[in-house]
């Protein structure tokens, strides 16, 4: 059995990241599910998810950092990168009032892990969250933090006993968010983002005590409350805290008699917010993030701007996207802007009001030049910048204007799979069937559209699409930042990484030689046709003369070049 930390060092903060990233991966059906404020774009648990493995992942980094040294890293530096990654990764309000809540931890933690200093950052977090939310509404997860500080500060200095009384405290504040909002209450489910809350606070119980909570929220009285539940295959539903099962409820957790086709944003009247989300992170300094909160308070509602020290994520909904973005511009630098459309307008749906096509394809792909292609074919597509990864409400709305009854949707990335997976539900609830093939490849995808029919039946097709995709295997070349281990040796900084199937197994000096290893390896286990997706950066003559390695050694095996554009890897490889 591992050691128990005494206090949170950056072993505890790593274990802390990587349970937390666990619970929220188990949770997000259902936390997304529940999803009712500010906006029911069912996506919270999704936000969630996606800024913990931001935060986990610059924790690894520090850690892999320290790989050849002998000692590990400094508590200061595990909870600043916990923090900074959670800022720059931050998805939604949820995500980004997380970024805040951890950011606020960290500044204290930094200078401890003990007892005392983990109550006065509970304090110190929900105390930077509250005050970076433009208009604090009770009975969301600004509530639930603030009720876990407070249960945590009349505990003795037990490292043990501060972190499960506020995760008590925070699971009996969850358990009152209905009678504190009137949405909450209307659709009988506890606020999404303080259950999300509840199960970061979860995850750092199990850390420092070796033994994992209960789950869900708690009554007053101290009984674990009725939470969400899982019924008829999957489809998540809401319960009351009461216990008494709402009558009619939809799959997305609302009571039939809520109007789903609109968004119930901050007004408690359920009257429809803006039409846009838009999200950046923002180079600024005090004084000008100051004057933006103002103006972009002024354009709309759900406006959180979390940060300091020249780095700054802004959140907010309006209906002039283009005003937000200057507003950014002229404080700053903004930049990974990312404009969501809920594609809706005073509460009415805005989508085109012609017959919906019977069939359609949504795809991600990684560049301009894949998305050019995917459109000839007739997909509808949705471009991953590097670093940018689209979340689920861009799929989503892709979804709604491919204007279709059915979707086939091919994410193209594994790191994609949850964030596809909830944008799949909410489309349902829609009204669109859709299926999710879990493409992991650019080129999986371009197999997978090669070979749709779309005048055949959905389920013929979609599992056309799904064998053409199994049988691609894929392969990309990147360049290694740092020295580390790799399945294939240890590589140094500036070596180029051929991995395949997602593993690295080849380190090479130059491009052109790895990729020529790496189609060796691929077509040793044979192969009809390769394909070669170029960056934006590659010349041609690299294709010829991959393409001609090809003949030579391989008989029968067929090439075919695209480019790619602006994509995050030099070169794609598909060998079917």
């Amino acid at each position: 059995m591992p050691q128990l930390p005494d206090d949170l060092d950056a072993v505890a903060v790593r274990t802390w990241c990587s349970l937390a990233l666990e619970a929220l991966g188990r949770e997000r059906a259902e936390i997304d599910a529940i999803n009712v404020y500010p906006i029911a774009d069912g996506d919270t648990g999704t936000n969630l998810y996606l800024t913990v493995e931001s935060a986990a992942a610059a924790v690894e980094a520090v850690f892999a950092a320290h790989e050849t040294g002998a000692t590990a890293p400094a508590t200061a530096d595990a909870v600043r990168a916990m923090a900074h990654g959670a800022l720059i990764g931050a998805r939604g309000n949820s995500g980004t009032i997380l970024a805040q809540l951890l950011r606020g931890m960290a500044g204290v933690l930094a200078d401890g892990g003990d007892a005392a200093h983990l109550r006065l950052a509970l304090t110190s977090a929900a105390d930077a969250a509250r005050q970076a939310v433009a208009h604090p509404v009770e009975g969301t997860v600004l509530t639930v933090a603030a009720e876990a500080a407070q249960a945590a500060r009349g505990e003795e200095p037990d490292l043990r006993t501060v972190v499960t009384a506020a995760y008590e405290g925070a699971r009996a504040a969850l358990a009152r968010t209905p009678e504190q909002l009137a949405v909450l209450g209307q659709a009988g489910v506890v606020d999404a983002g303080g259950r999300g809350l509840v199960a970061v606070l979860g995850a750092l119980v199990e850390t420092v005590t070796g033994q994992a909570p209960v789950r869900g929220p708690r009554t007053a009285s101290g009984n674990a409350a009725k939470a969400p539940v899982t019924v008829d295959g999957g489809s998540v539903v809401g319960l009351p805290v009461g216990g008494t099962p709402v009558q009619g409820v939809t799959e997305g957790g609302l009571p039939a008699s809520a109007p789903v086709e609109g968004p119930l944003d901050c007004p408690e009247d359920g009257s429809a917010g803006p039409a846009f989300e838009v999200i950046y992170l923002l180079e600024a300094r005090d004084e000008q993030v100051a004057r933006l909160r103002t103006r972009l308070d002024a354009l709309g509602d759900s406006l959180v701007v979390v940060g300091g020290d020249g780095l700054w994520h802004v959140h907010v909904h309006v209906d002039d996207a283009g005003a937000a973005v200057e507003a950014g511009v002229e404080a700053g630098r903004p930049y990974r802007i990312r404009i969501t459309h809920f594609a809706t307008e005073s509460g009415h749906d805005v989508r085109v009001q012609a017959e919906p096509a019977q069939r359609a394809v949504v795809v991600v792909v990684p560049g301009d030049g894949l998305a050019g292609l995917c459109t000839e074919a007739g997909a509808t597509t949705v471009i991953a910048r590097p670093g940018e990864p689209p979340a689920s409400g861009e799929l989503v709305d892709a979804i709604r204007r491919a204007h279709a009854r059915e979707v086939v949707l091919l994410p193209n990335d594994a790191a994609l799979r949850h964030t596809a997976a909830a944008a799949a539900e909410q489309a349902r609830t829609e009204g669109v069937r859709v299926a999710l093939v879990p493409t992991r490849a650019a080129v999986q995808g371009i197999a997978a559209l090669a070979v749709h029919e779309p005048d055949r039946g959905f389920d013929e097709d979609v599992v056309a699409m799904t064998a053409a995709a199994g049988a691609t295997r894929y392969a990309e070349l990147a360049v290694a930042e740092r020295q580390s281990w790799t399945m294939a040796g240890i590589c140094q900084a500036g070596d180029i990484l051929g991995l395949i199937d997602g593993d690295v197994a080849v380190i090479g000096a130059d491009v052109p030689g790895t990729a020529r290893t790496v189609l060796d390896r691929m077509l040793a286990a044979g192969g009809e046709l390769v394909t070669l997706v170029l960056g934006e950066d590659v010349p041609d003559a690299l294709a010829d003369a991959l393409e001609e390695h090809v003949r030579e050694g391989h008989l029968a095996v067929d090439t075919v070049v695209y480019r790619g554009g602006h994509q995050r890897a030099p070169l794609l490889i598909g060998v079917e």
